[in-house]
């Protein structure tokens, strides 16, 4: 009998103790285009320059997440990965309340060539992505 008790005791909490939190925040992660970037005209081998990106949150769900980074030899994709939360009540931002925003990133110099940088700038109306391109020579002085 005590067992049989033990056992039902044991059965009631595991079925009392749901995963299925209905009151948790959910969210997904979304990829932010940068509005504007300030970057050297050139690079010095062996050294690390600052570069910095601003862009926007949508709405107020979103937070940041970091920076989407991507390279193929001397190529380099930026983009700002946000958090963003799934609510009812996740209203675009108006202009005029949405600030610029700016992250730095620390960009080490590893080669002679010349770096060529994609800026995530949205997509068009089919869907593809947009990059503004620049080139950033490098000194090996």
């Amino acid at each position: 009998m005590k067992k049989f008790a033990l056992l039902l005791l044991l059965t009631l909490s595991f079925v009392s103790c749901s995963l299925e939190d209905d009151n948790r925040p959910t969210f997904h992660y979304e990829i932010l285009p940068i509005d504007s970037y300030v970057v050297p005209d050139t690079f010095n081998f062996g050294t690390t320059h600052q570069l910095k990106l601003f862009f926007k949150f949508p709405t107020p769900c979103h937070s940041y997440g970091g920076i989407y980074f991507d390279r193929y030899l001397n190529e380099r994709v930026f983009a700002i990965q946000s958090i963003v939360e799934d609510r009812q009540n996740c209203l675009p931002y108006e202009d005029n309340n949405n600030e610029l925003r700016e992250v730095i990133v620390n960009f080490e110099v590893i080669s002679s060539q010349t770096y060529l940088f994609k800026f995530y700038k949205g997509k068009d109306e089919e869907g593809n992505n947009i990059f503004e391109e620049v080139e950033i020579p490098v000194n090996s002085d």
